[in-house]
């Protein structure tokens, strides 16, 4: 009788044991959890201050080389398609882990009449290797795209054919087709092509797989979005990106740019792609996961913005969290999982499906554990924690890139009424965070629409301008032809 009463106060002396254990551990994973929420949070005011420092950040960057983090590209776009633009025209599409080609058949009013496109993936060690290796790749997928062209696209005979390149990476365009690479992003890390013109390493590459092509425009996938958006709507003004990177473009009047030293354009306007992603600001609400983050990146103390809002680093965020709290708080059992010790191993689509789980016992965040980070058997109250946590690092990106918007507007002067005018701005969003991410883009619209007010709401319009940066670098090779003054266009 005494053994077996000793023996069962050791059992609960040992079910005492593990349930303070278990207690302990869900107080200190509250304790992550409420400091995340505290330190990413959002509000209104603080939007609206974040929205301000980024237009007092664009006035500096367009009136001097190097005056601000922001670098307010000249685009030496200024003339945006029209509609009229006609014959065939190639689009290379080059800015994040994969690229594509794109072909064109366009008929004048009627539009685009026939398209086709080819997406690639580049290997790893091409993205750290040597210009010469990643541009020969590049033109060797080029020519085997040209060499399908089929009788739908008619060339008119004599005529060499025309590029637009869209090349996502931070330029110091020289002329509509011409430009020097500053630095690379978005895991990119070629340093033999920093400084280099990239649209003459290309020309080169072209050449050497016996591609007669010739670039006649040298776009951001920001400034195509832009061009693509406003040939089907006369309204867009400004252009986001929200895909493994950001940025963002709009319309300026070029009196409003003091650097601009060059002759004023007919036009009277001039694209300016702003390099958003390089924003910073004391008043951004960065945590220890984003410092850590970014001094472990590739390009530590750059694209501080980018790294809060964009595609290639919301799953990694979440890592890192899910990381302190397998250590700290022994979230995932006393072992911490070893694939939760491994940089971006949870990738941003991932983290979109399990937020986006509406399974009753989240079976899909159950299922994306198991698979990329080997963690099995988890309880519910588990997969509930990192759905919040998805939902707190994800709301803070795209309440953040609702703020940039903010700052747009209120620079364009389209924040207010004027003299009792509304005026109607259309924002042309493109990249595979905004169309996929719903719960993001949901979000950001949302707060857009918070943000300016219900009077102005209904006069602001986010739109989709689906692959903007491929067809609008089409359109743009189109609409700076050499052979424009041939047709008469």
């Amino acid at each position: 009788m005494g053994a077996a009463m000793i023996g069962g106060a050791a059992i609960c002396a040992l079910i005492v044991r593990h349930h303070v254990r278990s207690s302990r551990r869900w107080v200190k994973t509250a304790e992550i959890l409420r400091e995340l929420e505290e330190k990413c949070a959002t509000p209104n005011t603080k939007l609206k201050q974040i929205a301000d420092a980024m237009t007092v950040e664009m006035h500096a960057g367009l009136a001097s080389e190097g005056g601000s983090k922001l670098k307010m590209l000249v685009s030496y776009v200024d003339n945006l398609p029209t509609g009229d633009e006609e014959g065939v025209y190639y689009a290379l599409d080059l800015g994040g882990t994969n690229f594509r080609v794109l072909r064109v058949q366009l008929a004048g009013k009627s539009g685009i009449k026939s398209q086709e496109f080819a997406e690639v993936s580049i290997p790893p060690q091409l993205m750290i290797g040597t210009s010469e290796e990643l541009f020969d790749y590049i033109a060797a997928e080029l020519a085997k795209f040209v060499a399908d062209e089929g009788d739908t696209f008619h060339l008119p005979p004599g005529r060499q054919r025309e590029l637009g390149f869209t090349f996502s990476f931070p330029v110091m365009q020289l002329s509509i087709d011409s430009g020097t690479l500053m630095r690379w992003t978005k895991g990119f890390s070629i340093q033999d092509m920093v400084g280099q013109d990239v649209v003459a390493e290309l020309t080169r590459a072209m050449k050497g797989q016996g591609v007669d092509m010739r670039v006649s425009a040298l776009v951001n996938d920001t400034v195509g979005t832009l061009a693509g958006g406003r040939y089907d709507n006369k309204d867009v003004v400004i252009a986001v990106i929200l895909g493994t990177g950001s940025n963002a473009a709009y319309v300026e009047r070029a009196q409003a740019i003091p650097k601009w030293h060059g002759p004023t354009p007919k036009s009277g306007e001039m694209v300016i792609n702003m390099e958003w992603g390089n924003f910073r600001s004391s008043l951004l609400p960065l945590t220890e996961y984003d410092h850590a983050l970014d001094v472990e990146s590739l390009n530590p103390g750059e694209q501080i913005f980018e790294k809060m809002i964009s595609g290639m680093y919301l799953g990694e965020l979440l890592r890192r969290v899910l990381y302190r709290m397998a250590e700290e708080a022994a979230l995932f059992g006393d072992i911490v999982p070893r694939n939760l010790k491994t940089p971006f191993i949870l990738r941003t689509p991932e983290m979109s499906a399990m937020h986006h789980d509406t399974t009753p016992d989240l079976v899909v965040v159950a299922n994306k554990l198991k698979d990329i980070l080997e963690i099995s058997n988890t309880s519910l109250k588990t997969r509930k924690i990192v759905v919040k946590l998805c939902n707190i690092i994800t709301t803070r990106g795209a309440r953040l890139a609702a703020s940039g918007i903010l700052g747009i507007l209120k620079k364009l002067g389209k924040d207010v009424f004027r003299d009792g005018e509304t005026p109607k701005t259309v924002i042309a969003m493109d990249g595979g965070l905004y169309e996929h991410y719903t719960e993001y883009s949901k979000c950001l619209e949302n707060t857009v629409y918070e943000l300016v007010g219900d009077e102005l709401s209904d006069s602001i319009k986010l739109v989709h301008s689906n692959d903007g940066s491929g067809i609008g670098a089409a359109l743009l090779a189109a609409s700076h032809s050499r052979y424009i003054e041939v047709d008469g266009l």
